[in-house]
């Protein structure tokens, strides 16, 4: 779970995003785009502890499309945002990388990992959106 620790470094930003955000849907493009699966926001605007708005979580089938979706989300965001990731972790480790843009964290998971960590029960009082694949 050292992946979550870059979230304890860092402010939430004052500006509030929604899901129409560019930020947020140039995230799921990114996700799309490489065939991401099993796409879910989890809005978490209404708890007053979470580190940001929204996480994003999505699920890649093996190592070579988990580093192609983080790669591609983040060429999206700089292309139509003009933005970069406030950090990103886990691409040593090759199964969860965390991109984090203050607002939005986004959770790219191999299957096993997503499956152990369960993201969605542990923020389950955070109302959720599947995203079409």
């Amino acid at each position: 779970m050292s992946n979550l620790n870059v979230l304890k470094t860092r402010e939430k930003s004052p500006t509030r995003l929604t899901r129409s955000s560019k930020l947020f849907k140039s995230i799921i493009k990114g996700i799309q785009d490489k065939k991401g699966e099993h796409i879910v926001s989890l809005d978490l605007r209404k708890i007053p502890e979470a580190v940001a708005d929204f996480f994003i979580i999505c699920q890649a089938n093996n190592n070579n499309q988990l580093r192609a979706i983080a790669d591609n989300i983040e060429e999206e965001v700089r292309n139509e945002c003009g933005e970069a990731p406030f950090k990103h972790e886990g691409r040593q480790a090759e199964q969860w990388i965390l991109i984090d843009f203050v607002n939005i964290v986004v959770h790219i998971m191999l299957p096993e990992p997503r499956k152990f960590y369960q993201l969605e029960e542990l923020w389950s009082d955070a109302p959720g959106m599947e995203h079409l694949d």
